[in-house]
């Protein structure tokens, strides 16, 4: 597994493109990678997650993927300063039982609503499948526990911090939109990252380490699942 860092440079077009289209995001970062020959998308074949952290100069792309990208595609201009690359392999063999971890995550905390009658016959007169409408978390504490959910499935747990409330802390990052297309039919995205920032224990290494490596939660073709960890503070 390899994590990119790169600078951006915001006052690129491109990017300035990207960020408005957050589907445009998505193939901009792709691009770096290989196209695949078979049916499994190239975002999961090669295992890439991205999150976009805003900085001091403006924001930093931060992209993990199972395989080694080549930054070369990127536009022109895109970025301040050289790409770096790092081998997460010393990452993944931290991973054990009981271990503390200071850790960030950026996700798209939703819940399924069911439609009502009105909105499902509608939806049927479309030639639509009749699906659940994904609703986002709204509020810290239904972030939270949607963040402890996602231990109880992942391998992890959010500790108590010194307050006796969960170490983490969500805060709202921004919202991304764009569009996606089926067929010629084309569908609007919205996506709105959630920041979390706290601590968080290993109980099951790994399906931790797979959580690490594949993502949590949705969204993650969308900058959302990525999730980075350091030394518990």
């Amino acid at each position: 597994m390899f994590l990119s860092k790169l600078n951006i440079d915001v006052t690129s077009r491109e990017f300035r493109r990207d960020f408005a289209d957050v589907h445009q995001m998505h193939r901009t970062v792709m691009a770096a990678f290989p196209q695949v020959d078979d049916e499994q998308p190239p975002r999961q074949k090669h295992g890439v997650l991205w999150r976009l952290d805003p900085s001091q100069q403006g924001y930093l792309l931060y992209v993990q993927s199972r395989v080694e990208p080549d930054w070369s595609r990127l536009p022109q201009h895109y970025l301040t300063e050289p790409h770096q690359v790092r081998d997460l392999r010393p990452l993944f063999d931290a991973i054990t039982g009981g271990r503390r971890f200071a850790f960030r995550l950026v996700a798209n905390p939703t819940r399924a609503v069911k439609r009502d009658e009105k909105q499902q016959s509608a939806r049927a007169e479309q030639g639509k499948r009749d699906q659940p409408r994904r609703v986002v978390h709204r509020t810290p504490e239904a972030q939270i526990d949607w963040m402890i959910r996602q231990g109880e499935r992942n391998g992890f747990v959010v500790p108590a911090g010194r307050n006796g409330r969960p170490d983490v802390a969500p805060s709202p990052a921004f919202r991304m939109q764009g569009k996606t297309y089926f067929g010629d039919e084309a569908q609007k995205v919205t996506i709105d990252h959630v920041r979390y920032d706290g601590h968080l224990i290993v109980t099951d290494p790994g399906l931790f380490a797979s959580a690490v490596r594949d993502g949590v939660g949705r969204g993650k073709a969308y900058g959302c699942g990525l999730i980075s960890l350091a030394a518990a503070r």
